[in-house]
């Protein structure tokens, strides 16, 4: 893997490993990639990415997704006027043609799958 790539996998990587916004499951998929390539050949570093965007496909929330999260737990979560704020802001979005979460977990796991020409 070309180092320019591999950097911009290890950032996004680095987000998905400690955001609050992500699912412990994400998370351990994350910390997994890091420890797989740490003074790995190429192949064993092109292995782990692709079991990364494998793993990552289909997880980041849609917008639709991000919408029923803003309607229902992220008011207990979070307080009714910041969840009407996400609400608004989701809806804007969706209506902007935006198809996915703009959370820094769901931001990095498009990003990647993206790249990868998975989305």
């Amino acid at each position: 893997m070309e180092r320019e790539l591999f950097d911009y996998v290890a950032e996004r990587v680095d987000i998905l490993s400690v955001s609050n916004a992500s699912k412990q499951a994400t998370k351990e998929a994350a910390l997994a990639w890091k420890d797989a390539v740490a003074d790995a050949s190429d192949e064993a570093v092109e292995a782990a990415t692709a079991d990364l965007i494998d793993f990552l496909e289909g997880r980041p929330n849609t917008i639709d997704g991000a919408i029923a999260f803003a309607q229902g737990p992220a008011a207990e979560m979070f307080g009714k006027e910041a969840a009407d704020q996400m609400l608004a802001k989701q809806t804007k979005r969706k209506e902007q043609g935006e198809k996915y979460c703009d959370c820094e977990a769901c931001s990095a796991a498009v990003e990647l799958l993206t790249q990868f020409g998975r989305i």
